[in-house]
């Protein structure tokens, strides 16, 4: 099969990884990238220029991200197009994808909520307004597939987040990178105005060793304000290896649910497990239907439960092993990784076209 990637592709986590696996599985791959639009240089009229058009999705920039799109996916004839969190791809070019290539499949996928009442309007209008041109509406998460739905959306399916086995797998650390990640405790990720702050500040309290790692540009103030977490500042962003290194250098490894995106599960509830390092997440039904509770991964439901467990798999580390590999096991068993979720991706796609092929 020909794939067309679309994506801003800001970072190779996202499309680059999405592209790989494709690659992997046989498939000839091109992708269409545009972050590059928007990479004004210094701080002048121009860069801010730059900025606010990617900010709002306006302006000549975006208009000609669509025109070199669509001439990119007329060139290619690909049999499909991912767009990847596609913010920045109007209905206009996918209807004129459409009428050019009427056997192509488009795809849309997006980990972000864009329904979420705390979500910026004027960032998502585009997407939104563009849903009901997609062939396959791919969903991160239960509630957005009644919302898709309501927006239009022709046929939405369930696509959950994954891990990467060249990314995250179990490593063990030299004594230069002990120093730097090993902990009891590990969270990484960014802030949000719910109950994490709170939980973080009573590990602390009790004594237990933690590290904190995320964007310090939403850290700084909340950390600022608490005496318990104002040593942690400022925080810093771990990628790759070091992203790996800092779950695998603790004993647990916190999850929160991002309450902004209504999550109900996140893509470190496979990234975790798949370090061999025990995950103690935050509950929600969703996870339980994944996971073994007590056997493969660790939940709390509150403060309270969150510090018991910390301390009953502090104190038994041949049970927290026991755990954190049957979690591994799990994740591994069940197809959590990127390659299995996009072949489950392809097989609904040669169905789409099976369908479209005897009408």
């Amino acid at each position: 099969m020909k794939v067309l990637i679309a994506g801003d592709w800001h970072s190779d986590l996202h499309e680059q990884e999405v592209m790989l696996a494709l690659r992997r599985l046989g498939h000839e791959v091109a992708g269409f990238k545009w972050h590059h639009y928007y990479a004004g240089t210094g701080t002048g009229w121009r860069s801010v220029w730059l900025r606010a058009q990617n900010k709002y999705v306006m302006g000549p920039t975006l208009w000609r991200i669509n025109r070199d799109f669509v001439r990119q996916a007329l060139a290619e004839r690909p049999d499909m197009i991912f767009v990847y969190r596609g913010t920045h791809i109007t209905a206009q070019s996918l209807q004129r994808v459409r009428q050019a290539l009427p056997a192509c499949v488009l795809v849309g996928y997006n980990n972000d909520d864009p329904f979420a009442p705390t979500q910026p309007k004027p960032l998502w209008r585009h997407f939104l307004a563009a849903t009901a041109h997609y062939d396959l509406m791919l969903a991160y998460r239960h509630a957005n597939l009644a919302d898709f739905r309501a927006a239009g959306a022709k046929r939405v399916e369930l696509m959950r987040s994954w891990y990467v086995p060249q990314r995250n797998h179990p490593v063990s650390l030299n004594e230069a990178q002990n120093l730097e990640y090993e902990t009891d405790v590990v969270f990484i990720g960014h802030f949000e105005p719910d109950q994490r702050l709170k939980h973080l500040e009573e590990i602390v309290r009790q004594g237990v060793r933690l590290r904190l790692f995320g964007p310090d540009k939403y850290w700084s103030g909340p950390l600022a304000r608490s005496a318990t977490l104002k040593p942690f500042a400022p925080t810093r962003l771990v990628w790759g290896e070091d992203y790996n290194r800092a779950l695998c250098g603790a004993k647990i490894a916190l999850c929160f649910l991002s309450k902004l995106n209504r999550d109900t599960y996140t893509r470190r509830c496979f990234e975790i497990p798949a370090t061999g390092t025990l995950m103690l997440s935050e509950y929600s039904d969703d996870l339980a239907s994944i996971f073994q509770e007590g056997s493969e991964v660790e939940f709390f439901r509150d403060l309270d439960e969150m510090m018991h467990k910390i301390k009953l798999y502090l104190s038994d580390a041949p049970r927290r092993e026991r755990v954190a590999a049957a979690g591994r096991a799990r994740v591994v068993q069940d197809g959590h990784d990127i390659d299995s979720r996009m072949g489950a991706l392809l097989k609904t796609i040669e169905g789409i076209q099976r369908s479209s092929s005897t009408t």
